[in-house]
């Protein structure tokens, strides 16, 4: 009789098993009557009855690099939310309204603990959207990641009135963008985040540096859909990989430039130190990191006072002109 087994092999469904169960009542608890069914099933579904002419919106994600550090440091609880804030924040950008997320954690050996730990942060981050974490799959693969490595995806599925969809055609010249800001470098940059500081234990601002760097991707669906209950935004975009140079142009309509004064951002001290450490351009930083800038919508000028009433935080950082380059940095 052979002694293999799947245990033998480097697969623990023991440990599989513990997961749900640290997991199972904090992911129910993300449920809501439109959720018809239960953890474990096959597939997850959810009921979209009660729009008019729905349109599904979805995105996928990851955490990149960001995630070395929380795993260097043992630090995973920030992780989950990144997942889930990078995928939601995106379908946002249209003005969907976040219906359900699934997750994918790929490992080399399972420890419930950590999985939950990341888990649980995508329960939380789910919960401050009035999103259900209907389902996911924790892959166990040792020969393909080391002990000690994990990677985590999501998908987030929204819904948005076909007539509600913003997508920038609205844009017109002599509008205003407004910039939101970030909590931190988010979930994108890392491989030069890593490049340039060393020593995640460096005390920066009085505290560890991974500290300032694991600073979860902020959430901007509490902000957003404030003001879009008494606004209407013209354009929204999701400031990500490739900083304000490569994501505000995909909202910016044919023949028209986003004007953005880039002395008026509030770059945040952690950005002008890896610049600093980096000799990094500043060309370099705003097509690399969002710079402070996590997300931008795009306003008429009669309703920048509003923007600036109810978002405490927000500011105006340019205009939109007339002009071929879709965006331009003024110094």
């Amino acid at each position: 009789m052979s002694n293999n087994t799947y245990k033998s092999a480097g697969v623990d469904k023991e440990e599989g098993y513990k997961t749900v169960d640290k997991i199972k009542a904090a992911v129910a608890d993300t449920h809501n009557a439109n959720v018809l069914n239960n953890l474990g099933s096959f597939g997850a579904f959810y009921d979209i009855s009660g729009y008019k002419n729905p349109v599904l919106v979805s995105g996928t994600d990851g955490v990149g690099t960001k995630l070395k550090i929380a795993l260097d440091t043992r630090q995973y609880s920030s992780i989950g939310i990144d997942c889930f804030a990078m995928c939601a924040n995106d379908i946002l950008c249209h003005g969907a309204q976040p219906l359900f997320f699934l997750d994918y954690l790929a490992c080399g050996k399972l420890d419930a603990d950590v999985a939950a730990e990341i888990v649980l942060g995508m329960v939380k981050a789910c919960k401050d959207n009035y999103c259900a974490l209907i389902g996911g799959e924790t892959a166990e693969m040792p020969g393909m990641y080391q002990v000690g490595d994990y990677d985590v995806a999501g998908f987030c599925v929204g819904v948005v009135e076909k007539d509600k969809i913003i997508d920038g055609s609205k844009i017109v010249d002599g509008q205003k963008i407004v910039a939101l800001p970030s909590s931190g470098f988010h979930s994108n940059g890392f491989s030069l985040v890593r490049k340039v500081f060393t020593d995640f234990q460096e005390i920066f601002n009085e505290k560890p540096l991974y500290e300032t760097l694991l600073v979860p991707t902020k959430l901007y669906y509490q902000s957003v859909h404030r003001l879009m209950k008494e606004i209407e935004l013209k354009g929204i975009a999701h400031i990500t990989g490739g900083g304000l140079i490569e994501n505000v142009p995909r909202i910016i309509p044919n023949g028209l430039c986003a004007k953005i004064d880039t002395y008026k951002i509030k770059i945040p001290e952690i950005m002008l130190e890896l610049e600093k450490r980096g000799n990094i351009d500043r060309m370099e930083m705003y097509g690399t990191f969002n710079m402070g800038v996590g997300m931008v919508v795009v306003v008429a000028e009669e309703d920048v006072q509003t923007v600036l009433r109810l978002l405490d935080d927000a500011y105006v950082i340019g205009e939109i002109v007339k002009g071929e380059n879709k965006i331009e940095l003024v110094n």
